[in-house]
């Protein structure tokens, strides 16, 4: 390669997805080709030919995301995202949901006092929470407080239960 020779730019990612739609589009097409006589076919490349209708964009990103397993990502992100609407504002702003893992949404609160009262509001959240996203598929909604700090690590700590040993 000379000196004035310049590689060529890898591919962006909007040309990567690009691509993709590109090829869903026309596998959509082929599908439904098949089902076509062929005699019918020739005429479906014309211009205003049977099958060669618009499709919705959204119709080919929801395929697009469904063979390429985006679905559930994208629905865990539009929860998290939704989150103020299904608990409200003032529960919204002393808790906030960290993941969502095998049915299970665990949400961090800012004091064990919170997390405690979302604790007897779980079954109240969780409600909500079905009803606006019930493709979700979350079975269970975990609160925790947050984290105390350890006493078993430092420079005056001892192995096993050390001075506390005698209590009680």
């Amino acid at each position: 390669m000379s000196s004035q020779e310049k590689p060529s730019p890898e591919p962006s990612l909007a040309v990567g997805l690009y691509e993709r739609l590109r090829k869903k589009a026309s596998s959509t097409w082929r599908r439904r080709t098949r089902a076509v006589e062929p005699e019918q076919l020739e005429g479906m490349q014309a211009p205003f030919g049977p099958g060669r209708d618009a499709q919705p964009l959204g119709d080919l990103l929801a395929g697009l995301s469904d063979d390429l397993g985006w679905t559930p990502f994208l629905l865990e992100s539009e929860i998290l995202s939704a989150w103020p609407e299904i608990v409200g504002a003032e529960v919204a702003a002393h808790a906030s949901p960290t993941s969502i893992n095998e049915g299970t949404m665990i949400v961090t609160c800012e004091s064990t006092a919170w997390a405690t009262q979302l604790r007897l509001m779980s079954s109240q959240i969780l409600t909500n929470l079905l009803q606006q996203f019930p493709a979700a598929q979350i079975s269970q909604v975990t609160f925790l407080g947050p984290n105390a700090p350890s006493w078993k690590r430092g420079p005056r700590s001892v192995p096993g239960r050390g001075p506390r040993d005698t209590y009680g």
